[in-house]
């Protein structure tokens, strides 16, 4: 992970070489032109979920592609963080 400046950082998938950029959103000083961290937090748990589900459902021998996940975060102020996270499966099952 590097900080680039300007609210923004780079983070480096070292086995793939995949990279993630993060900026502020641009109602807490940044430009909001990528992810911002608390979007990957709440992005992320939907991806864990998605991923588990996914394993069970191969091991059961269930296909699941094309199931989705709708994530809204919820954010608190005073201090400013992640207050709620909602996530909304819509499994298919083909």
């Amino acid at each position: 992970m590097t900080y680039q400046g300007d609210l923004r950082t780079t983070a480096i998938h070292l086995q793939s070489n995949n990279e993630i950029i993060t900026d502020a959103p641009t109602d807490n000083h940044g430009k909001g032109e990528a992810f911002s961290p608390t979007d990957l937090l709440a992005t992320s748990l939907a991806s864990c979920m998605l991923t588990i589900i996914g394993i069970k459902a191969r091991d059961m021998d269930i296909d699941i592609a094309g199931t989705t996940a709708e994530v809204t975060k919820i954010m608190a102020a005073d201090p400013r963080r992640v207050s709620e996270v909602h996530v909304v499966l819509l499994l298919i099952n083909h």
